[in-house]
C-alpha cells in the first residue's frame, strides 16, 4: 500500500521561516519517502505505509517540540495511477 501525506505547520511567519517549519522539512526530506514536495504553504510526500506513518510520527513530535501550535495533515491511500 502507498500513502500520500499532505501537511502544514503553524503559526505562519511571512518574514522568516519558523523553526517548526524548518524541522518539518528536515524530517520529511530525511525520511525514506519519494515524491517529496516542500512549499511555503503546504507540503506533500508519498511512500510506503510504514515509511509514511513513521515520518508522520516524527513530524508531529519534532514540530511540536520546535514550537508548532497547529499541525494540519491529511493522509490518502493512493494507487499507481493517482500520482
Amino acid at each position: 500500500m502507498r500513502l500520500k501525506v499532505e501537511f502544514t505547520t503553524e503559526p505562519f511567519d511571512l518574514d522568516e521561516t519558523p523553526r517548526h517549519a524548518l524541522v518539518a522539512r528536515e524530517v520529511i526530506e530525511g525520511a525514506d519517502l519519494d515524491a517529496v514536495d516542500v512549499g511555503p504553504f503546504g507540503n506533500t510526500a508519498e511512500g510506503g505505509v510504514d515509511a509514511v506513518l513513521t515520518s508522520v510520527d516524527a513530524l508531529l513530535r519534532k514540530t511540536l517540540e520546535a514550537g508548532a501550535t497547529r499541525i494540519s495533515l491529511q493522509i490518502n491511500v493512493i494507487g499507481e495511477g493517482d500520482r
